[in-house]
């Protein structure tokens, strides 16, 4: 039995055959829309789901230990901000030559070699670095004074050495505007009027902390997994470059992801940090939620594992619309469509979490509709599918984004578009 190939595919609150079971016609040609992703695979569909609205919230983790964040992580402690400063500049505003100026600036990577990265970090510290040239004064001084802010916190960590190799001024910024203002929230608050973000495009960590964070994961085999390197793409060290497609395989499939203490001498502890209330405030009032493509475990499930985001999921009644990942990777070895589908709920329901924690709710009370690259290598069992109760399930165009097959956005957008509020694209 093979998926229908709709030509009319669902992918927002927009869908016709949602709404026939789920909820009423909207009022509004531009949809909310909440989207649970990580910092880059999804990154390739946000510029096209700005032309159908700005009214996203984008859920990001903030667990990610490596790269620039780990260096900043291993020095000041913190969560870690490379996603959020990820998606903050996808986000950011392109219509003026200042405008690009600062998202290249926030954008830019020191060079490899640790010496030519610091003496170029000084440069941009003290406003006379090229970069600067189509910035205003105000501009400069106010990202200057975060960048410097961040110079003088690493300057007073003298029992640390702090590698500038490869390092991102986004997240040096970020990291800077954290520390002064002691929020996270507020940092993001700062980064998105520099850079220009919508106001009602929300960049939203799944988790707002001070405090580091770790991620586990415990394999069918028994195996506990501790950070999401080590789970997602084990590196010999952090500048290694990354190629989750072709890293090795886990000795057993993932059962599960889970926070670790990061302090005291038992790191294997399990904690449980609070969600956002912003996410559950955005997850009550969307047209649509969202389970981006991505690292399925390591860039999805941290957010989806928290106290209460199950609750108000299976509450809704809105599009829930999984896009499928067109490759596999270390995480998804051997995976076909239905495993990612009893992976998420197993994630939201925390099934083998604490027994008093856990819910009982289908597969799909979490996702109605799925949308996959029609020339993807995730196989699409439908019948598993349909015994799951998602019948649901469209195919669309694909393209490679960093050499991984992804959704092509605009197909998706656009048909979503015609089907339901009739916006011309």
């Amino acid at each position: 039995m093979q998926f229908s190939l709709s030509s009319r595919s669902i992918f927002m609150s927009s869908l016709n055959a949602i709404n026939i079971h789920h909820s009423p016609p909207a009022t509004s040609l531009h949809p909310s829309v909440l989207v649970f992703s990580g910092g880059t695979a999804f990154n390739g569909v946000v510029e096209e789901l700005k032309k159908l609205t700005t009214s996203v919230a984008h859920v990001l983790p903030v667990s990610d230990d490596g790269g620039s964040t780990a260096e900043i992580v291993r020095v000041l402690g913190g969560p870690a901000v490379g996603d959020i400063r990820s998606r903050c500049l996808r986000l950011s505003d392109q219509s003026t030559s200042e405008a690009l100026a600062v998202r290249t600036l926030l954008g830019y990577r020191l060079p490899l070699d640790a010496r030519e990265a610091k003496l170029e970090w000084y440069s941009i510290v003290e406003g006379e670095h090229p970069l600067w040239k189509d910035v205003s004064k105000p501009y400069r001084e106010t990202i200057r004074a975060f960048l410097a802010y961040f110079q003088n916190q690493i300057i007073r960590r003298t029992n640390e050495s702090f590698s500038f190799s490869n390092g991102s001024i986004g997240n040096f910024f970020f990291a800077g505007a954290r520390i002064f203002f002691q929020s996270l929230d507020a940092a993001i608050f700062l980064f998105s009027r520099v850079s220009q973000i919508p106001a009602e495009s929300l960049v939203l960590p799944v988790i707002s902390t001070n405090d580091r964070l770790t991620l586990g994961c415990e394999l069918w085999d028994g195996t506990i997994i501790r950070g999401q390197n080590e789970i997602s793409h084990p590196t010999s060290g952090s500048l290694q470059l990354v190629n989750k497609v072709n890293s090795s395989s886990l000795p057993s499939r993932i059962k599960r992801v889970f926070y670790m203490s990061s302090e005291g001498s038992n790191l294997l502890h399990e904690v449980f940090p609070s969600v956002n209330p912003s996410v559950l405030e955005q997850l009550e009032n969307v047209d649509c939620i969202i389970y981006g493509m991505g690292s399925l475990f390591t860039s999805i499930c941290p957010s989806l594992v928290l106290l209460g985001v199950g609750e108000i999921i299976a509450s809704r009644s809105c599009a829930k619309v999984l896009l499928l990942n067109g490759t596999r990777d270390r995480e998804t070895s051997g995976f076909s469509a239905s495993c990612f589908v009893t992976a998420i709920t197993d994630a939201l329901n925390r099934t083998y979490g604490h027994l008093n924690n856990s819910l009982k709710n289908n597969p799909s009370e979490y996702i109605n509709t799925i949308f996959v690259p029609n020339d993807g290598q995730i196989p699409v069992d439908i019948k598993c599918l349909a015994t799951q109760g998602i019948v649901n399930v469209s195919s669309t165009f694909s393209l490679k984004f960093s050499g991984i097959m992804i959704l092509d956005s605009y197909d998706c957008l656009k048909n979503t578009a015609d089907s339901r509020y009739g916006v011309a694209m």
